[in-house]
């Protein structure tokens, strides 16, 4: 079974839920879809299939038993890159930026038309090269101990890579290849080509990102807020 894995081109998915019926559902669907999926039923199992396997996107349940769906993602985010979509029964703005906040990288609610499940897992898996460069910005930009190359879209600090969700490189990327210049939220919003993602969202990750790479995040030194103009990277 794991060679089956990892010989396909297929999408790898990994889903989380508790709901035996959903998963059996998503499973058959999502297959006949093209992906290759992997299901587990709990965020226990969750952390052991993650060890394991790769996966290019994942479905995290919110609401399970024992821990849930958001526990899960604060805990996994900080060590992987893949782009995961918040699965929940909570349909509200303040729960949609909680799960942003927490690291999601899109949030569906229940029930939710499974067509449109597979359009957001395509735009999840396109969003991660989305960000185009600009020529006159450098190819390495450094700010205080960071250094980011744009061309493989990493930070890092000294020898130490940062984690960054999909989301935060996608953001990182577009004001990286704008140094210095201010972009307002909906340009942003334009730039990621992305209809889950909106101007309330972009301020959720702009706060994530100044806490990794701000020494105090509410003064921001280089993630700059600049009125009626929208956000600036500014680099050394």
């Amino acid at each position: 079974m794991m060679e089956n894995i990892l010989s396909t081109n297929k999408p790898h998915i990994l889903i989380v839920d508790d709901d035996r019926r959903l998963r059996d559902l998503l499973h058959q669907y999502l297959s006949n879809q093209g992906f290759t999926v992997t299901i587990a039923d709990s965020a226990a199992d969750a952390r052991v299939k993650i060890s394991s396997l790769q996966f290019d996107v994942m479905i995290i349940d919110w609401m399970m038993p024992d821990e849930d769906g958001i526990s899960l993602l604060t805990t996994i985010k900080p060590e992987i890159t893949t782009p995961v979509l918040m699965l929940t029964a909570l349909d509200d703005p303040d729960n949609r930026v909680k799960g942003l906040s927490s690291g999601a990288d899109d949030y569906l609610s229940k029930p939710f038309d499974p067509r449109e499940l597979v359009l957001r897992l395509q735009k999840l898996l396109q969003r991660q090269n989305a960000a185009p460069l600009v020529q006159h910005a450098p190819p390495l930009i450094y700010f205080g101990s960071f250094v980011y190359e744009r061309e493989r879209r990493l930070l890092k600090e000294g020898d130490r890579l940062i984690k960054l969700t999909t989301a935060e490189a996608n953001l990182l990327s577009i004001l990286a290849s704008s140094l210095g210049q201010p972009l307002p939220r909906e340009e942003i919003v334009k730039r990621l080509s992305d209809q889950s993602v909106t101007e309330r969202s972009i301020d959720v990750q702009i706060n994530r990102l100044r806490r990794k790479i701000e020494p105090d995040p509410t003064i921001p030194r280089y993630l700059q807020t600049v009125r009626n103009r929208g956000y600036v990277l500014i680099g050394d």
